[in-house]
């Protein structure tokens, strides 16, 4: 892995890989369409000589099998992530989630290039049976259009590595928090209460059940994974693998951790319900045995993760605006 290839390298999990990748000597090549990545996550990557930046859209075959010449491994990160209104544009998960796996996928065929790590969901779990949720958990009836194109995209890699003799990572996420975090309930509390610090409008009763991880733990994650190299002995070329933390919040606690880092006692608004919107899921809460067998374990605990992630948005304001 010394050439790799970063989809969605502008985002806030893509960028922060990149600077990963670039300190550990590594020679990374981005793409990003910029729908909401941002160029100021890559102002230290573009001044790296090891860095080169293509701008384009997944959906572009022919453009991004050009960029990936010359590449040996991808992270596929590039995605729509709009949950909550997935309902109103229902094509686009589709199209950012799983056409483009299927382009990434075929640009590396065309390359030679065989080994990819895929960023998936804990949301393919639906509303599991088991909780917390290990990787072989049937997957249920779809939630959100957000989760069903996750589940279509590693559909389409466990063929390819099956069919073509790939190596694929899957690695299954919970809400990620951090520097270069830029939506999500964190970046939606801190906004309203800068607005109107008096009162909190909260979607559901508060009491949703959620999981979360630092990005820096997600990286060292997924690296850790694939540096070990465990799909090569796989049966079928794929290893998937859970990543969160060994804990939970309520997302009250969530507001109760924040208000008291701001030093705010707003009004708390419920919309009411044990949903938020329409495809939300009240309790996610994945199992990472597996991923911690091998060695790895989170650094940061959910607290120290949501506040330091406010920390970086009141540091820099600059991103609210930009939604």
């Amino acid at each position: 892995m010394d050439k790799i290839f970063v989809t969605g390298a502008a985002g806030f999990i893509g960028s922060n890989l990149v600077d990963r990748l670039l300190a550990d000597g590594r020679s990374v090549t981005g793409w990003d369409n910029f729908s909401t990545g941002q160029r100021e996550f890559l102002q230290s990557a573009l001044a790296h000589p090891q860095f080169r930046l293509f701008e384009g859209d997944c959906l572009d075959l022919a453009a991004l099998t050009r960029a990936m010449a010359g590449c040996d491994f991808v992270f596929h990160l590039a995605a729509n992530a709009d949950v909550r209104f997935g309902l109103e544009h229902p094509s686009k998960d589709l199209r950012q989630n799983t056409v483009a796996t299927f382009n990434v996928l075929e640009a590396m065929r065309a390359n030679g290039v065989r080994r990819l790590a895929y960023s998936s969901t804990g949301s393919v779990y639906g509303e599991a049976e088991i909780i917390p949720t290990p990787e072989n958990h049937p997957f249920p009836i779809q939630t959100s259009l957000y989760a069903a194109s996750k589940a279509a995209a590693e559909g389409f890699i466990h063929a390819y590595c099956e069919g073509f003799g790939f190596e694929g990572y899957v690695f299954r996420f919970v809400s990620i928090l951090g520097e270069r975090y830029t939506h999500g309930h964190v970046f939606d509390f801190y906004k309203q209460l800068l607005e109107h610090p008096e009162r909190l409008k909260i979607l559901g009763d508060g009491s949703q059940r959620k999981s979360y991880l630092h990005v820096a733990d997600c990286i060292e994650a997924m690296l850790h994974v694939v540096k070990l190299g465990t799909a090569k002995s796989a049966k079928h070329r794929v290893e998937t693998y859970n990543l969160g933390a060994d804990e939970y919040v309520q997302v009250n606690d969530s507001v109760r951790i924040l208000c008291a880092a701001l030093n705010l006692q707003p009004r708390l608004e419920y919309s009411g319900g044990a949903r938020g919107w329409i495809g939300d899921n009240p309790f996610i809460f994945l199992d990472t045995k597996k991923i911690r067998a091998t060695g790895w374990k989170s650094a940061l605990s959910i607290e120290q993760g949501l506040v330091r992630t406010l920390q970086w948005l009141r540091e820099n304001r600059w991103v609210l605006q930009k939604r």
